[in-house]
């Protein structure tokens, strides 16, 4: 190994969601220490290999593992919406075979598993039983100094905004986004204000028409936004829905939390580990979220309202809780000490 080992990264990854943004932030902060990222195994300054979920690049890392480099899978939750909503076809086999791939890396080649976050972990035991390297739990970081509660924002005061960032949004998340829609209305009766419901990300077509038909004019549909302009969106909205179904370790949130912007959500997933004290409030899914029975929603809201009603003391408990918890240049040191 030289001096400054390189790392691999595999997949190459580039474009929308947590993976491709968690990629771009962490060859950042390792650049600033001096050690290259790129996602070329053979390489030979490689000092080891850190595999984002999966890759079809099995052959290139048996070959890493032959010449002695440590690999360290950085492992999400697993696909299951595909098995209780209709999603067509070739998206079931697809998320099936993506989850086989997850499996055989972390059974067979990792040498150590990064699960990102506990709840993450344990599905992957309960699953998939014991994997034959080790794990730890690193939650995602963001850039503190970038992602802030000081900075433009364009707040509204007649009316809330409820916000909701996720990278894709397919036909199997549409019940995410009507979880959304609904918060927002019950919040508009709860408070007797307006509520606006923004929702940043690749949004399926058919589910933005859904939401639109049963909420006429409640959505605003911002699409694809450069991960540069979240911090400004986050300090333009009162609350973040944290939209996903058992999220694994929500970047949105994460930034949301560092941008001083309160977070709402069901207590399922990683949530809990993520949102605590007054950074944000949860409520109870209300029936088997695993079966996807129906939410909550009015509870949900009832325990949201008093983030509207007080925004000052939650924004600066949300933004005290990912200084605590959630800096980058933490995670980045983490990992090193995972990977070399």
């Amino acid at each position: 190994m030289t001096a400054h080992p390189s790392l691999c990264i595999l997949p190459r990854l580039e474009g929308l969601g947590g993976p491709a943004s968690f990629r771009a932030r962490l060859a950042a902060g390792l650049a600033q220490r001096g050690i290259g990222a790129h996602s070329d195994p053979a390489d030979p300054t490689t000092g080891a290999v850190l595999v984002i979920g999966g890759t079809r690049r099995l052959g290139d890392l048996l070959q890493a593992k032959r010449r002695g480099l440590r690999i360290v899978q950085r492992l999400d939750g697993m696909n299951w919406l595909h098995r209780l909503r209709r999603t067509g076809l070739r998206h079931y086999l697809r998320s099936e075979a993506n989850n086989l791939l997850l499996g055989v890396i972390r059974r067979w080649l990792a040498d150590e598993v990064v699960y990102q976050s506990a709840f993450t972990q344990g599905w992957w035991l309960k699953v998939r039983g014991a994997a034959r390297s080790p794990g730890v739990v690193i939650y995602n970081g963001v850039d503190l100094a970038e992602y802030s509660p000081q900075g433009a924002h364009e707040r509204p005061a007649a009316s809330w905004r409820i916000q909701v960032v996720e990278g894709h949004i397919n036909r199997g998340m549409a019940l995410a986004l009507h979880n959304a829609a609904g918060l927002a209305r019950r919040l508009a009766a709860l408070s007797g204000r307006p509520a606006e419901l923004w929702v940043a990300g690749d949004v399926h077509p058919s589910v933005a028409a859904g939401v639109d038909a049963a909420s006429p004019g409640l959505a605003r549909w911002l699409g694809v936004v450069e991960r540069g302009r979240i911090p400004y969106l986050d300090r333009s909205a009162h609350l973040l829905y944290s939209a996903e179904i058992n999220p694994p370790c929500p970047n949105a949130v994460v930034e949301a939390l560092a941008c001083g912007l309160p977070v709402a959500g069901f207590a399922a997933g990683a949530l809990p580990e993520l949102v605590t004290g007054d950074a944000g409030r949860l409520s109870p899914w209300g029936g088997d979220v695993w079966k996807l029975d129906p939410p909550d929603l009015d509870g949900l809201a009832a325990a949201a309202l008093p983030l509207l009603e007080d925004q000052d003391h939650f924004r600066a408990a949300a933004r005290a809780r990912a200084e605590q918890a959630f800096g980058l240049d933490a995670m980045i040191e983490q990992y090193l000490k995972v990977l070399f």
